[in-house]
């Protein structure tokens, strides 16, 4: 049986949620039930772009390589620009959330897209207030979804990381 109020992860930098979603990977935990949002840009004087060939998403700019890598990972990247946050990259079944919420327009009673996503995969109203602050002052959301036994082992090999629950 799946949790439905997923834990997350807050990190600093794409850095560190990168090394968290690799320890998780080598310690045999599939990584497909891992959400990861995050801004994953910043501006700068280089073009900043996202596009499929075939199977493949393929990126570039000051974070592509980070993101293309992570894609690699986890399913159903997608790029997204939401008011409030701006541009957000985010990969997993928080995506399949945003989707749903957008298209049944949930986003009601005050909620912004990504929270109605967040509420409708059941994570609270004080934490999404809490992820939303994290995302609009450019850190990384990673989000393990699964039954009991795979939300232990994700909390095992992420208790020695540098991450807020």
């Amino acid at each position: 049986m799946d949790i439905k109020n997923s834990p997350a992860y807050i990190y600093n930098t794409h850095l560190e949620a990168e090394d968290a979603i690799r320890s998780l990977s080598k310690s045999g935990f599939d990584v497909k039930k891992l959400s990861l949002i995050g801004k994953g840009y910043h501006s700068e004087e280089q073009p900043i772009g996202f596009y499929t060939t075939g199977d493949r998403i393929r990126s570039w700019g000051g974070n592509g390589a980070f993101w293309g890598g992570i894609w690699g990972l986890l399913m159903a990247p997608a790029v997204f620009f939401l008011p409030g946050f701006g541009l957000l990259a985010m990969a997993g079944p928080v995506v399949t959330a945003l989707v749903a919420a957008l298209e049944g327009a949930m986003v009601v009673g005050g909620l912004s897209a990504i929270g109605a996503a967040l509420s409708q995969i059941g994570v609270s109203d004080k934490q999404i207030i809490k992820y939303e602050m994290a995302l609009k002052v450019d850190k990384y959301i990673l989000m393990v979804h699964g039954n009991a036994d795979d939300l232990a082992h994700a909390h095992s090999v992420l208790a020695d990381a540098v991450a807020a629950t």
